[in-house]
């Protein structure tokens, strides 16, 4: 097997970042990698950086940065004199993100959670889940569409 001084084919560079070699084409389309080397023949060369980027890109992917996110991390982890107050500050608007998911879901469950036991489960056909997923959602000034269930999760908070 090459060492990574010899230079990878994009399925060797892929396999070892944990990723496929569609991902690695992607990446490189959005710039997120820089275009590499191709031999005379066109196929592509990697070597240990392209895989150390691969891997930073794949484990921002994993903490669910988003592609414009990564974009920015990529950027200002390349430019070692960058101030950590600039990488800071895409993490914790990130951070951020996940904590107002994290509290829609918990609400999305509350909800599901009163519906489900309010549920007789039996043989009629009175089911208190199909009769709040069919009521209409009242719509509040330009803001989104509350649905009817957040709204009784907000009663039953």
């Amino acid at each position: 097997m090459k060492t990574i001084a010899e230079g990878m084919n994009i399925g060797e560079a892929a396999e070892k970042a944990g990723v496929t070699p569609k991902m690695v084409r992607h990446y490189e389309s959005l710039g997120l990698l820089p275009k590499v080397h191709r031999t005379e023949s066109g196929y592509r060369v990697y070597g240990q950086p392209e895989v150390h980027t691969l891997r930073f890109i794949k484990r921002s992917r994993d903490l669910g940065f988003s592609i414009p996110e990564i974009s920015e991390l990529v950027k200002l982890w390349q430019d070692r004199r960058r101030p950590s107050s600039s990488v800071k500050k895409v993490a914790a608007a990130h951070l951020a993100e996940l904590d107002r998911k994290l509290e829609e879901m918990q609400s999305m469950r509350k909800t599901l959670s009163h519906l489900v036991h309010c549920c007789q489960g039996d043989h009629r056909p009175e089911c208190p889940i199909l009769e709040d997923l069919g009521r209409e959602a009242p719509v509040h000034g330009g803001a989104k569409k509350a649905t009817a269930s957040s709204a009784l999760a907000r009663r039953a908070a």
